[in-house]
């Protein structure tokens, strides 16, 4: 990895003291760190594994999609990659950069004393595709990895680029089906791929747009319970 500082300002929420484990939740494009901050007392965690919640905010830059708008996002979006486009090239560079950021984040928690196993990647559309492309390629096992209203980015390179100390890490996977944001197909062609290489998704679908369903976080706040017993 280069030298380049890639540590951003977050928003840490603890639900007791002295947490051993911690989730690392990246919010969509536009938003920032505060957007899932008000789901935390929602989640029903167990009170016996006090959690530490990250919430960093994404750096600004120039969104091609919007016109080339700057506002905060994980990577540049320049077309529809999530609607199999053929020949569309997706922003490798901003991905990598945000891999890194997770990266260094992880490894504040680790340098805190909550190790890589005790900590989940979570994150909503824009940040959930950077947490599955990060997570599924970590040298070290996660607890779980949370992708919401999200698609699986370079899915074609996985299997090459996969590491295999999370090629077991359950994957809470949600979507809504009527999503016009990221189609629901694209969705299930995102899961499909992470099933044919033998990742355990589960998946969920809810009655909604682009949004999460209270239900939902029920549901979520089962899989970090399951994930963190």
């Amino acid at each position: 990895m280069d030298s380049k500082n890639y540590s951003l300002e977050c928003i840490e929420k603890q639900t007791g003291p002295n947490p051993k484990h911690a989730i690392i939740w990246l919010h969509g494009l536009g938003a920032d760190g505060n957007d899932f901050v008000p789901i935390v007392p929602e989640l029903n965690l167990d009170h016996n594994y006090p959690v530490r919640f990250i919430f960093p905010h994404a750096p600004h830059r120039s969104i091609t999609v919007n016109g080339g708008m700057v506002m905060r996002g994980w990577y540049d979006i320049v077309g529809l990659p999530i609607l199999g486009e053929s020949g569309f090239e997706e922003d490798r560079s901003g991905m990598v950069e945000s891999q890194h950021i997770v990266n260094e984040l992880i490894s504040k928690q680790n340098n805190q004393g909550i190790p890589t196993s005790n900590i989940i990647l979570a994150g909503f559309s824009q940040g959930g595709a950077v947490a599955l492309y990060t997570g599924l390629r970590m040298n070290e096992r996660l607890a779980g990895i949370i992708a919401l209203s999200t698609y699986l980015p370079f899915g074609s390179m996985l299997e090459k680029e996969q590491n295999p100390a999370n090629s077991n890490t359950s994957i809470f996977y949600a979507h809504g089906v009527m999503d016009p944001v990221i189609n629901i197909s694209a969705a299930m062609l995102s899961r499909n791929i992470l099933q044919g290489l033998s990742y355990e998704v589960e998946w969920k679908t809810y009655p909604i747009p682009h949004s999460v369903h209270p239900e939902e976080i029920l549901s979520i706040g089962q899989f970090i319970n399951k994930s963190f017993s």
